[in-house]
């Protein structure tokens, strides 16, 4: 049976409209780029411009005036679409030196601090670092070897040799991530660099040939040792860390002894409620879709939710 879904993931869901009917339109691009209105989500070596103020955190954008980018070509940014009633592009910034940026504003790892953002603006910086992450490593065509151009708002990468012309567009690694359980326990592993404490939830990438489905009971397998059935998708969240969607499930174990000879997992144990509340393990960052299935099952038969247990421990984003 399903587990219910506690609420959307951070980093999913409809936080702009990404206004693809016109990546095409180079004229309606560069009248974006010379508007007052228009903002900019930098990139710096896949970290986002985060302020920090008394109220908390928030995406930082650039606003240039207009004038300044007025006539520049449009290549150099990527169209991300329509958010809070502006249009906005993603830019990557260059160089071995991070820039120079406003009071209260760094860059951070958004993997580490999504969840201290408003949704909609952590999903945003998701998208960017994604498509700067894309772009970066698509600079060359796979085919021919010849340097591509940026096409259709940054979402096209396009042969600069005219007798290939072969064009590359924005993939994703999907991965499947489940939660195990056999009755009152739920299985976690952690791995060999994870510092002392730290579990999470099975999860590995889909290979080619293979089913959503076949791939779950394949790392489970492998990693731990246990035979799943009765898997059941829960839901997905983009994880552009560096480019991966990953696909939610739940499973049954049909057999609970535990083989970590693959050696991918330095531990894999069976944990119940109780030890989750108290705190024998620290959980993951509550803004990922391994939290969310943990929290998902632990909520379904607990008289106290999770994230209510005064002894739960989650795992904590370094501070600078």
């Amino acid at each position: 049976m399903a587990l219910p879904r506690s609420h959307p993931n951070i980093l999913a869901g409809p936080y702009l409209e990404r206004a693809a009917h016109w990546r095409k339109d180079e004229e309606r691009l560069r009248a974006a780029l010379a508007d007052p209105a228009t903002l900019f989500v930098p990139v710096w070596q896949s970290r986002s411009a985060i302020v920090t103020s008394p109220d908390g955190r928030a995406a930082a954008y650039f606003a240039t005036g207009g004038s300044a980018l007025a006539g520049l070509d449009t290549s150099g940014f990527i169209l991300l679409g329509e958010f809070r009633q502006h249009v906005v592009f993603a830019v990557a910034v260059a160089g071995e030196t991070p820039p120079t940026l406003a009071g209260g504003t760094e860059l951070h790892d958004l993997r580490l601090l999504a969840g201290e953002l408003p949704a909609e603006e952590a999903g945003l910086l998701a998208y960017a670092r994604a498509m700067v992450h894309w772009r970066e490593h698509h600079r060359y065509c796979g085919r021919c070897g010849s340097p591509t151009n940026a096409r259709q708002g940054g979402h096209v990468m396009q042969c600069s040799d005219p007798t290939c012309a072969r064009q590359q567009f924005p993939r994703l690694d999907p991965a499947v991530i489940v939660l195990v359980t056999a009755g009152e326990r739920a299985l976690l592993g952690r791995q060999p660099a994870w510092p002392p404490g730290r579990y999470s939830t099975v999860a590995g990438f889909v290979e080619p040939g293979e089913s959503l489905e076949d791939a779950v009971a394949r790392e489970v397998r492998e990693e731990t040792g246990v035979i799943v059935d009765e898997v059941v998708y829960h839901s997905s969240q983009p994880w552009p860390f560096p480019s991966s969607l990953m696909l939610g499930f739940t499973a049954h174990a049909s057999g609970t002894a535990i083989d970590l000879s693959d050696q991918e997992l330095e531990d894999a144990r069976w944990f119940t409620r109780a030890q989750l509340a108290a705190g024998e393990i620290a959980l993951p960052t509550t803004h990922s879709i391994s939290f969310r299935l943990i929290e998902d099952w632990y909520d379904s038969d607990a008289a106290t939710p999770l994230q209510a247990e005064p002894g739960v421990r989650m795992w904590q984003a370094p501070r600078r």
